[in-house]
């Protein structure tokens, strides 16, 4: 049984469909090429690094900086004295510590996701 020529298949060999490279909007790349987009990036987690680290230090002078002044105005009490340096301190300090490497971590993932494209 001969077919008829109009009802044969045709395979169709030629370019794909997409020649063209997408455009999408790459944040690595102008990390890379240290274009201007990308210096900007870079300053963003650069600034955000650097707010938590001022936020730390500015808790910590608040915390220990005025302990000569209380211990100055407390006398001759240097049993004291060492309690609050031993005790007293160093919790609020590992909390302190705690709390910006937290920070940090965050700051990274999400420059990092950013990066990306998560």
């Amino acid at each position: 049984m001969a077919q008829d020529p109009t009802d044969r298949r045709v395979v169709v060999t030629g370019p794909p469909r997409r020649t063209r490279p997408l455009n999408r909007y790459r944040p690595r790349t102008e990390i890379d090429e240290q274009t201007t987009l990308g210096h900007t990036y870079v300053r963003s987690l650069m600034r955000s690094q650097l707010r938590a680290a001022l936020t730390v230090f500015a808790v910590l002078v608040l915390l220990v900086g005025p302990l000569p002044l209380v211990f100055a105005s407390m006398g001759d009490s240097a049993g004291l004295e060492w309690i609050v340096l031993g005790f007293c301190i160093y919790p609020p300090l590992v909390l302190l510590a705690r709390w910006y490497v937290r920070r940090a971590d965050r700051n990274e993932k999400d420059f990092v996701r950013l990066v990306e494209d998560r």
